[in-house]
């Protein structure tokens, strides 16, 4: 094989992002790993690791990339930054044709960017092989709890951007001090097993979402709801899963069963735009709507919860919701308020752990395939762009990419 050069590029977003594609050991494995590639590390002074790190085993810090095959980022590169002709990959936020990005995608276009999405990454069966949503789950759940905490008086526990670590973080759980209030974690997937994992660091016990309903406890308590529990067939069918996902249109939210028995609502579910929302604004305004704090990791803006005015920020991670007058108000300004949480960067607050993770996935599991022949297409289905033109696989953003959408 031809000798390949790998840069690991300084993140370039607002709010800046201090997580890495390849942590200083991952970096120094593919060396050793691949013959003729070669890491190197765009010089960075916000990263969670520092360029010393990188030296330390080994890698070459560099100010200028231009020379490099491959470069490896995490959120999406300003446009002024991206570099002609070079293969690229990071989350781009274009493959749901957000209208934010579509700049970016016509500029992967014009300037002959071969782009390959982490979110695209998926294995024979289709299911993602990289993600940080495990990291997400985890912060977005301890976010939740600090901030019902926050709203009550209840507990003082330190945020988790404040923590250097997991561990660190771990030995805020028994510090938390909650009544019987009821929990509501939505999903299935790594989202919700990471805020699950909390639930259980934390001992609030688990019960069924039957027992959730219809039981009083003296304890805190959280239940998970899967897709089935909170959706029926607008025609009073039986409920199916595969369906649900193919033609979510023929479905209804049942949500309110649970709004009038949660108190925290931690929402991490994926999201379709074209599924029912979880409730609307004029169920919030009734008497029996009983969620006062919604920690919502998916942070879908004005997606399925209303209450999703805008996303908030590590520094200020909360706001009021108005649900009278449909606004955003500052934290605690109303006991009739809704109190949110909607961080768009979770694994940001902790960053170390989340990066190892991640790079674990990109060692193992991408990177074999990217500079072997890549024989089971993952990173082939996995690539947007090339040579100026979208692949086969996402010809759907063609309109978009013109800016016709």
């Amino acid at each position: 094989m031809a000798a390949v050069k790998i840069g690991i590029i300084k993140e370039g977003k607002v709010p800046v992002d201090r997580r890495v594609p390849l942590t200083p050991f991952q970096a120094k494995q593919v060396n050793e790993r691949f013959e003729n590639v070669e890491v190197v590390v765009q010089s960075s002074d916000i990263r969670c690791f520092t360029d010393e790190d990188y030296q330390n085993e080994e890698l070459t810090v560099v100010e200028n990339v231009d020379d490099c095959d491959i470069l490896l980022g995490v959120k999406e590169v300003p446009i002024p930054l991206l570099i002609d002709g070079k293969t690229y990959f990071f989350f781009s936020h274009t493959i749901k044709k957000q209208p934010y990005n579509q700049p970016l995608l016509r500029s992967f276009l014009d300037q002959k960017i071969r782009m390959i999405d982490y979110e695209t990454l998926t294995d024979q069966a289709g299911k993602r092989i990289i993600a940080f949503g495990r990291w997400a789950g985890i912060v977005g759940a301890y976010n939740g709890i600090w901030t019902y905490g926050q709203r009550y008086n209840l507990f003082n526990i330190r945020r988790a951007s404040d923590c250097f670590d997991l561990e660190d973080l771990k030995t805020e759980y028994d510090k938390v001090d909650l009544p019987a209030v009821k929990i509501a974690i939505t999903g299935g997937g790594r989202v919700a097993k990471g805020a699950i994992e909390v639930m259980h660091g934390m001992g609030i016990r688990k019960v069924t979402p039957a027992a959730y309903l219809n039981e009083r406890f003296d304890y805190p308590v959280f239940t998970q709801l899967n897709t089935r529990d909170y959706h029926v067939r607008k025609d009073g069918g039986q409920f199916s899963r595969n369906e649900f996902y193919k033609a979510p249109e023929n479905y209804e939210s049942d949500f309110l069963k649970y709004a009038h028995k949660t108190d925290l609502l931690i929402a991490a579910a994926y999201w379709d735009p074209n599924s029912p929302v979880l409730f609307k604004r004029e169920d919030i305004t009734k008497i029996d709507f009983k969620i006062n704090v919604i920690a919502d990791i998916t942070c879908d803006i004005e997606g399925s919860i209303p209450s999703t005015k805008q996303p908030s920020t590590i520094e200020d991670p909360i706001y009021d919701y108005n649900p009278s007058d449909d606004q955003v108000e500052a934290p605690f300004t109303d006991e009739g308020n809704i109190t949110v949480m909607a961080v768009d960067n979770l694994p940001c607050e902790l960053p170390r752990d989340a990066s190892e993770s991640f790079g674990n996935e990109l060692l193992n599991n991408v990177l074999p395939e990217l500079l072997g022949d890549d024989s089971k297409e993952i990173i082939k289905k996995a690539t947007i762009t090339a040579n100026g033109k979208l692949t086969e696989h996402y010809t759907y953003l063609s309109d978009y990419a013109e800016g016709n959408e």
